[in-house]
């Protein structure tokens, strides 16, 4: 049977049936009211008309009887009605969806009417037995479902609702389809049996043979011409006529005539229009589609205008078949690319142009139609007439055979992302260049300029490709289209899809377009103008078969894209031995190494010390990056690990030599500040801190906070200072950010992700994650820092060289591990008396530190170190208080906190790091100085 296809539609629910309206209750109890009533009355006062109130109660039965009788009357009519007019909706509805849904199939299934009514989609999926064709018109099995009453009058609603009437029915090919009936009729049927698929698919995907179609007057259809390669051949012949190799035939037979062999549907006529189907899954009574002769030799005309070339093309071209596209005095960009039945076609981009859009899916050309437009304008063109920059986006190999011609000047490729990004940014230096060069000369366009410019062209293989990785660039190619006709710049755009790709302002300016096989209709239209491009066939056979079409042209013309060979190449590049090598419209990327003796040798401008080398391909230069001490306020630089943040500082302090390097050590670090903020010396003139972000995680929490605030307090002040601060750190979050910001600028080096570039102030599209050591990114250009093997001779604050010798006669000392402590002090200072404080007696304690005469301590005849830790000294108070007005006080560095409640000092002491030998000693009530003890490091440094 033909085959069916489930069509999902919502289920139609029948109408119930009308109810029967419930029977009114007797009302008993309103009756017995008025009957008790007057009984009542008839006691009370005694009168016998009292008793007419008692008649009321049968009387309201009766009267309620016939009202109820009279309402159930009009619900059950009422219920009639509203079934007659649900079920009156519902024979409209059906209606409605049989008609939806047959002409959906019609739509699905189109017979040759339908096919000329409204040209149909062509698939572009190739022929084969199971391809179906619409062999007439007849009942089929509807997709509708029906739910609701099941009764007598539903089910005839179910049946006549489960079947469609005057749908296609279809069959497939298979091998082969058999007409047999009168003369007339199966000739008039096979007629539109082959307009039909004529109609549905191109010559290079049904190819017509057999002497049939000459009886039938078929041979007329371009199908039937020059088989093309691949394409699905089907037999029309008539009688027993020998059937030419084919894949399937369409046969026509008198009534009488035995079905041939292999043929899988055969379709009896048995009237004017109507016939029966047999196939392997049983028969069906159909109405036939019919043709006359005059009719089919019409439509086949009008298939010969539309098919007729792409019909025509030949198969292959060769490049150096073309002849060249070059006239004396030519001013334009005259290249041929392919050829077309009978003549060569000859693309102009400046007349055609000024730009070019080439579309085409994956495997249909487009590459080798780009290779042979640019090969044919340089085939035709000197070096000095034209330059060419090649873009590919889809692997970057499209263009290597284009590589060694000498008007190539210069090729990017997807594989190296930041050189495509400085190329096409450089298109817009190459517009400004070209401005000011027509400016000196007075003219207008380049075509006044007396050739002193050259026409550029623009190659982009994968267009789509490089907005997705840069879309930000789309900015730069619409104002090359925009602007490029009379500088001499031209555009052309490969793509597999235009459609969302190349925007209107872009594409407005790019009148000439080239298409080859796309999978959509829709951009075959926004190409070309016409489906034609999407209903090329697939395969080898559509393969550099393309559709031009010109501002000038009406319609689409298709043509057969031309062959480039490496031969080809090697002769163009033979045809210019003497061009000079193109100057790239760009520079040169920068280096992954720069010596500072080099850019000092090319930018010494003694203005400011050299940081490293800009990168501005938007202005087609490369200029020093500079930092001009006193002058700048600052900049802060901020990358990952090894990305150069060290290197920067190194190649600055070589050139400065009143630079200050606060180095990573805390307490060098602290001191240098200090004395920055603190000190009545001439501050310098660079001041370096590298790795802000450790050096601040190094102090404890207090000391990294009053550390940050008196950075924050330099980088403001650096101006009034006469100084510049250049600071490094690993990120620009947390605690630091105050500091980065109060910077003016800042560098970027490599970081570890994308989301610490952007927390670093960078933008989405300046992030590489594989961004060299020393390149960075200022603002909106690339950086390289400079390189120095030399080391930096900065200045740094000593350290706490100062070793501690005892001041006073008596020195209380309070530590931790009195212990240990007393036995490294009675080594390192033989000479005085080292105790642990609990040994002091009773009287000791109260007696005067000093003598009468002076000099001499009370507790010995020597000097005398007591060691103690907080709780001892608490229970030795009045002899802590007497060392503290007339002794001197150590802290060792690990009792920070005794500091302020055993000496009174509320602000933090210059740091000192714990358990490395170092103490603050307090005298005279002046602030703590830190000093060394070296016996009492315990790292053993």
């Amino acid at each position: 049977m033909p085959c069916n296809e489930v069509m999902d539609l919502e289920p139609l629910a029948l109408p119930a049936a009308a109810a029967e309206p419930r029977r009114q209750s007797v009302p008993v109890l309103a009756a017995v009211v008025p009957i008790a009533a007057g009984v009542v009355l008839w006691l009370v006062t005694g009168s016998i008309f009292s008793l007419c109130f008692a008649a009321l109660g049968p009387l309201m039965i009766g009267a309620s009887l016939l009202d109820g009788v009279r309402i159930r009357r009009r619900e059950r009519r009422t219920a009639v009605d509203d079934e007659t007019v649900a079920w009156r909706r519902a024979e409209q509805d059906l209606l409605r969806r049989h008609d939806s849904e047959r002409r959906e199939l019609r739509r699905t299934h189109p017979d040759a009417a339908a096919c000329l009514q409204d040209a149909p989609l062509r698939d572009l999926q190739a022929i084969d037995e199971a391809t179906t064709v619409v062999i007439g018109s007849g009942s089929r099995r509807s997709a509708l479902r029906v739910t609701g009453d099941d009764g007598e009058r539903a089910r005839g609603f179910r049946k006549r609702a489960a079947h469609v009437k005057d749908v296609p029915i279809t069959v497939a090919m298979g091998r082969g389809i058999c007409l047999r009936g009168p003369a007339p009729i199966v000739a008039a049927a096979a007629r539109a049996l082959v307009v039909q698929l004529c109609l549905r698919h191109t010559p290079g995907q049904l190819a017509l043979v057999g002497g049939g179609l000459e009886t039938l007057g078929l041979d007329g259809f371009p199908h039937a011409g020059r088989t093309r390669r691949g394409a699905w051949r089907l037999a029309v012949v008539v009688g027993d006529e020998e059937c030419a190799d084919s894949a399937a035939q369409l046969r026509v037979c008198g009534s009488d005539d035995e079905v041939p062999e292999g043929v899988t549907t055969l379709i009896d006529c048995t009237g004017p229009n109507s016939a029966r189907v047999r196939t392997p899954a049983g028969d069906e009574e159909v109405t036939l589609e019919c043709l006359s002769r005059a009719q089919a030799m019409a439509i086949a005309d009008d298939s010969v205008e539309r098919e007729r070339h792409a019909a025509q093309l030949p198969d292959t071209v060769a490049l150096g078949e073309l002849v060249l596209a070059m006239e004396a005095g030519d001013t334009g960009l005259p290249a041929v690319i392919g050829r077309t039945e009978s003549a060569d076609v000859v693309l102009d981009l400046v007349e055609d142009g000024p730009h070019a859009i080439v579309t085409g899916m994956t495997g249909a050309g487009k590459s080798e139609l780009l290779v042979t437009w640019v090969a044919s304008m340089a085939r035709s063109h000197r070096p000095d007439e034209v330059t060419f920059v090649l873009a590919d986006f889809k692997g970057g190999t499209a263009f290597d055979p284009l590589r060694e011609l000498p008007h190539v000047a210069a090729v990017m490729t997807d594989l190296d992302a930041e050189d495509a990004r400085r190329g096409v940014e450089s298109l817009t230096a190459e517009l400004r260049r070209r401005e000011a060069v027509l400016a000196e000369v007075g003219a207008r366009n380049i075509a006044e300029a007396g050739g002193r410019l050259g026409r550029l062209v623009i190659v982009v293989d994968e267009f789509a490709a490089l907005l997705q990785e840069h879309p930000d660039l789309g900015a730069v190619f619409t104002d090359v289209a925009a602007r490029g006709r009379a500088l001499g710049m031209h555009l052309i755009l490969g793509t597999q899809r235009a459609a969302g790709v190349i925007r209107d302002g872009l594409a407005a300016n790019c009148p000439l377009r080239v298409s080859l096989r796309v999978t959509e209709a829709a951009d075959s239209r926004l190409v070309i103008g016409s489906d034609d491009a999407a209903g090329l066939p697939g395969g080898a056979a559509s393969r550099g078969l393309a559709f031009i079409r010109r501002p000038q042209d009406v319609a689409a013309a298709a043509v057969r894209v031309a062959l480039t060979s490496a031969g080809d190449l090697r002769g163009i590049g033979a045809r210019w031995p003497d061009a000079e090598a193109p100057v790239s419209p760009w520079l040169p990327p920068l280096p992954l190494r720069l010596e500072l003796g080099d850019l000092t040798a090319r930018h010494a401008s003694g203005v400011g010390l050299l940081i490293g080398l800009t990168d501005e391909p938007e202005r087609q230069r490369q200029t020093p990056l500079l930092l001009r001490p006193g002058v700048d306020r600052g900049l802060a630089v901020i990358g990952g690990s090894a990305s150069g943040r060290t290197s920067l500082l190194r190649v600055l302090a070589e050139q400065c030599e009143r630079s200050l390097l606060l180095a990573p050590d805390p307490e060098h670090a602290w001191d240098a500040l200090a004395d920055l903020l603190e000190g009545d010396a001439v501050p310098p003139q660079l001041v370096l801190c590298d790795d802000l972000d450790q050096i601040v995680a190094s102090f404890p929490v207090e000391y990294g906070q009053v550390f940050l605030e008196r950075m924050e307090k330099l980088v403001r002040s650096a101006a009034a200072r006469g100084c510049t601060v250049v600071i490094t750190t690993g990120r620009a979050s947390g605690q630091t950010s105050r500091v980065i910001e109060a910077l003016p600028s800042r560098m970027l080096l490599r970081m570890g992700s994308r989301m610490e570039h952007l927390a670093a102030g960078g933008d989405a599209v300046g992030y590489r994650g594989d961004r060299p050591a020393g390149r960075g990114r200022v603002g909106e250009h690339e950086v390289q820092v400079a390189w120095t093997d030399a080391s930096a001779h900065a200045e740094t604050t000593p350290g706490p060289v100062e070793r501690w010798t005892p001041a006073a006669p008596v020195v209380g000392v309070i530590a931790l591990g009195v212990r240990r402590v007393v036995e490294r002090l009675q080594g390192a200072y033989p000479d005085h008396v080292v105790s642990p404080v609990t040994s002091v007696q009773g009287a000791a304690t109260s007696a005067p530190l000093t003598s009468a005469s002076g000099g001499t301590p009370a507790f010995d005849t020597s000097p005398t170190i007591l060691v103690g830790d907080a709780e001892s000294w608490q229970r030795q108070w009045p002899l802590w208080q007497r060392i503290r007005l007339e002794g001197e006080m150590l802290f060792l560095a690990e009792c920070a906190g005794e500091l302020r409640s055993f000496a009174g000092y509320r602000e933090l002491p210059p740091y000192a790091e714990p358990h490395v030998g170092r103490a603050w000693t307090i005298r005279d009530g002046l602030a703590p100085r830190r000093v060394i003890i070296p016996e009492l490091d315990a790292s053993g440094r």
